[in-house]
């Protein structure tokens, strides 16, 4: 088998081209994990107001936890989830949310400036000019994620 790279600065994502004079099951094979391996998108499903939305992760800030629900601040507005937040964080933890306490999740994209007070705490703004505040039992794991 000979495998060539072609750079191209027009594509908008990678494609993928088989030459072969025919299909053969190693072609196929080839297929299969290549289909195993192209992540599907994650969309979380959020409910406001009685309409479900489909959120895309990129436009969630933070995920938190409040009266036994879970919550998703994206776009502006906030979204009730189905999911409980061990499931959110697991499902995004690819997608750069980390967790900053034992009730909230925030998006490190999203982060736009750290505040270190004096007495230890770290203060997260967000990209929409909101505040979330990390826990005093992850701020270890956050400073050294964020080589601090």
């Amino acid at each position: 088998m000979k495998i060539e790279i072609h750079l191209e600065k027009d594509l908008a994502q990678p494609t993928v081209v088989i030459c072969t004079p025919s299909v053969t099951p190693e072609v196929e094979a080839l297929c299969a994990l290549l289909e195993k391996w192209v992540p599907t998108p994650t969309l979380i499903p959020g409910e406001r107001e009685g309409r479900v939305a489909l959120l895309r992760p990129e436009e969630i800030l933070r995920i938190f936890g409040a009266d036994q629900k879970v919550y998703a601040c994206a776009g502006g507005a906030g979204y009730r989830l189905k999911l409980r937040l061990y499931e959110a964080e697991e499902l995004l933890k690819a997608e750069g949310f980390i967790r900053i306490s034992h009730s909230e999740l925030v998006n490190l994209k999203e982060v736009k400036g750290l505040d270190l007070s004096w007495n230890g705490t770290i203060s997260l703004e967000l990209s929409d000019g909101s505040s979330a505040f990390v826990s005093r039992r992850y701020i270890s794991k956050i400073k050294t994620l964020l080589g601090i």
